[in-house]
């Protein structure tokens, strides 16, 4: 289930405060600067510091 574009609008990470990018295909929240990814479960971002994944190499944008 995709998003709302007035929630992409306005969430930020919640570490470092910069944008982050909606891939819908993987369901997940990605933020460049820290380097993770926030998942997206049942529709709902879960935007937890400590639920931050790691990005490997071969995911990076």
């Amino acid at each position: 289930m995709p998003l709302d574009k007035e929630l992409l609008e306005i969430i930020v990470c919640p570490k470092c405060k910069e944008d982050l990018v909606y891939e819908e295909d993987e369901e997940r929240l990605v933020c460049k600067n820290c380097s993770v990814y926030y998942p997206i479960k049942e529709g709902i971002p879960i935007l937890l510091i400590e639920e931050a994944i790691p990005i490997e190499p071969e995911d990076k944008l």
